[in-house]
């Protein structure tokens, strides 16, 4: 087993690291550091969050960095603000006894003028989103002529943010002699692009197995109708009294009201997304890395980059479309050696879900029942119990009140006085769970089965028929799009799509069909082929977004299926 004091590391940065309680490396430490100080290969390492990849590439560029050399030697990416300003707290601890280095985070939300300054005073390490990067190049003020090394840390997720052509333009003005590290969740075919055009025979270095869940996670899922999911979040909540989790909701808006509904009902909580200005989700943010939160209640895409430990709990309000997704989620629990604990409110419909996900992360989902009343109000009391018992008694603060409220209380005894005490905040989980119904989803007899799977059957047929249905009127093409209602579209944001992905403002639209899950538009069928290439990796909210030419069905149910032409970006 390697330590740190014998993989070349200097004093000063050994200091720094021990300070830390940094004692032995993590298993990506251990392969990435002694590659980085022997080889001159670029590396790619593919590995889970919360794998100590940070200090991976962060301690031999700090170990390789000329102080004397004023110019911006290490440039690293990242997708999100909060990720740039962890990363960059993290060199600047390890680099504490190291008199004279520069490390300066660049990230959209902030003053650009402020980080122009910084930038000016001298970088020898930029850490930065691929957006505010690439301004900052423009503008002629981050100069990364002499770059020696360049990192692209969570580049699936710099990817599906749709940071492509930032990332391309900001490598090609990088020098052709450098070293490149590349870090990734998944091997997607656009960061396979990447490692195959801008580096150099990498080193693949893999941690664990990619998609896998954390063997320290526990993953529970609970199968219940979808209009109780809320009273289940709830009964999750009280049933684990010292929760500390992250609860991911897929849309804004149900984002919003479950956090709206939590703390309206007493919880320790608030949310994260989208709508939220820079400083509010700071705020956010503050509080939750301080623990004045214990329920942070986000969307994926506003989550992405929160890098937080001793996170207890993952809370899947809903399953997630992607099953990769579900890895990312469950992936902020569980760190550092620390077990986690991963749930997924289920409904019937997603239970099929269920096997898809335990393949990609190679561990089993534990069924459970929904707590009852009587479990949840057990554990509150012994809870109470527990601080009453240990709480600090400040004895030379209380005793001028002691005289007082012995007199008040002694008409009590000492059993009545424990149960006075403990009611005066336990009651209220008495009288809320008092004929508390049972939540979970009732297994149903043969007969129900079979009635479910007709009106199933229905329902498929009409939804094939409803996305393929009819041709565009006269002169018009119908085109299905895979985001609707639940993805908070209206007809004004795929007009604006169309526009904007086209650049024409100009083409005939005609009639928008806004479905639940996805929707249909019709334009003008001279810009058939228009539309169909224009939407390459097209996103909405950050999610990425599929078109396709509507097929026709005539006769039976797949009688006369054909698809004339599609694309998927």
């Amino acid at each position: 087993m390697l330590i740190f004091n014998t993989m070349g590391l200097s004093p000063n940065l050994l200091k720094g690291i021990e300070e830390l309680g940094f004692e032995k490396p993590t298993p990506i430490q251990e392969e990435i550091i002694p590659i980085f100080f022997e080889k001159e290969n670029d590396i790619v390492g593919l590995a889970q969050t919360g794998t100590g990849k940070t200090a991976a590439f962060g301690l031999p560029i700090i170990e390789q960095i000329d102080i004397r050399n004023k110019s911006v030697q290490a440039l690293i990416l990242a997708p999100t603000r909060e990720l740039c300003i962890q990363i960059s707290k993290d060199l600047k601890n390890y680099s504490k006894y190291i008199k004279g280095l520069h490390v300066v985070p660049v990230y959209g939300g902030a003053s650009i003028d402020t980080q122009i300054r910084a930038l000016k005073k001298g970088a020898h390490i930029i850490v930065a989103t691929p957006g505010r990067m690439l301004d900052l190049i423009n503008r002629k003020v981050a100069k990364i002529a002499n770059v020696r090394t360049v990192v692209l840390d969570e580049a699936d997720e710099m990817l599906n943010m749709g940071f492509r052509d930032d990332l391309d333009s900001i490598l090609e003005k990088t020098p052709d002699i450098k070293r490149t590290l590349l870090f990734s969740a998944t091997m997607l075919k656009e960061v396979a692009r990447i490692a195959k055009n801008y580096m150099n025979s990498p080193v693949e270095i893999t941690v664990g197995t990619q998609n896998a869940g954390a063997e320290n996670i526990r993953h529970i899922y609970y199968q219940v109708h979808a209009r109780n999911r809320y009273l289940v979040l709830k009964r999750i909540a009280d049933i684990n009294p010292d929760i500390y989790g992250i609860v991911f909701c897929r849309t804004r808006m149900e984002t919003k009201e479950v956090a709206d509904k939590l703390i309206k009902d007493g919880y320790n909580a608030d949310a994260l997304h989208g709508d939220l200005s820079q400083s509010q989700r700071d705020q956010v943010m503050k509080r939750f890395r301080e623990k004045s939160l214990q329920m942070l209640v986000a969307t994926d895409v506003a989550a992405r980059g929160i890098d937080v430990n001793d996170i207890s709990h993952i809370i899947n309000y809903n399953l997630p479309e992607d099953n990769e997704v579900y890895t990312h989620r469950s992936g902020r629990t569980g760190r550092a050696g620390k077990s986690g604990i991963s749930i997924a409110i289920v409904n019937y419909r997603e239970k099929s879900k269920i096997p898809q996900i335990e393949k990609n992360i190679r561990k089993n989902f534990e069924r459970l029942p929904v707590p009852n009343g009587a479990e949840i109000c057990k554990k509150q009391l012994f809870k109470l119990i527990d601080r009453m018992e240990k709480v600090v008694v400040d004895e030379a603060q209380i005793a001028p009140f002691m005289d007082t409220v012995n007199k008040k209380l002694e008409w009590l005894s000492k059993e009545q006085i424990i149960k006075h005490f403990v009611s005066l905040e336990f009651n209220r989980f008495l009288e809320y769970y008092k004929n508390a119904p049972d939540l979970n989803e009732k297994a149903e007899d043969k007969r129900d089965k079979r009635d479910k799977r007709d009106k199933r059957d229905k329902r498929s047929e009409r939804s094939h028929s409803d996305r393929h249905g009819r041709r565009g009127k006269n002169g018009y093409t119908r085109f299905f799009i895979n985001i609707g209602k639940k993805d908070d579209v209206i007809p004004v944001n795929i007009i604006g799509m169309i526009n904007d992905n086209t650049k024409d403002r100009d083409i005939n639209i005609g009639a928008i069909d806004i479905k639940d899950s996805f929707s249909f538009f019709e334009v003008g069928e001279k810009y058939t082929a228009k539309i169909l290439t224009s939407f390459h990796d097209s996103k909405f909210k950050g999610r990425r977004v599929r078109v396709d030419v509507a097929e026709e069905i005539k006769g039976g149910r797949n009688k006369g299926k054909r698809r004339k032409k599609s694309f998927y970006s």
